[in-house]
């Protein structure tokens, strides 16, 4: 069975998906990505010690933006309503900080993109924020980790 790609029209065109008779739902995401750095580099992160500042609180609240931003970067995503994005940091070894984005919202579409937004610009920014003094930065294993609906009562 090949599923029908919800973003294409029957000629095959790019298309916004219209989730107007859909009925709202209340939705959650979550995603997760790696910052993978130096053992001292994610010291430093970690303690506040970077030279251009506190990059855990600044990634945090770049990852936020980025997820309120995100149809204006994903050309077909809807504009969305969030009620809720948080964004984590767990030092999961000793080279590799796991980044935790959460989108909610009550809609008729999804907040995956969302979340995977607020995950990988939050890890963009701990690049850029550690890049003077690591040389050997990775963001990887950006992924959706669950997405839930209930209905709304």
């Amino acid at each position: 069975m090949t599923q029908k790609l919800t973003h294409l029209d029957e000629q095959g065109q790019a298309q916004m998906v219209d989730v107007g008779a859909k009925p709202p739902m209340h939705r959650r995401a979550i995603a997760q990505g790696d910052f993978v750095a130096a053992e001292q580099t994610l010291d430093r992160l970690l303690a506040g010690d970077l030279p251009k500042g506190e990059a855990l609180a600044v990634a945090r609240i770049a990852g936020i933006t980025a997820a309120k931003r995100t149809d204006g970067l994903i050309p077909l995503c809807h504009s969305l309503p969030l009620d809720h994005v948080g964004v984590s940091f767990e030092r999961t070894c000793e080279q590799t900080l796991r980044v935790t984005g959460t989108a909610s919202l009550t809609a008729r579409t999804g907040v995956e993109m969302e979340a995977l937004m607020a995950v990988s610009v939050a890890c963009l920014t701990l690049y850029d924020m550690t890049k003077a003094i690591d040389k050997k930065l990775k963001i990887q294993n950006i992924h959706l980790v669950k997405k839930t609906k209930e209905p709304v009562t």
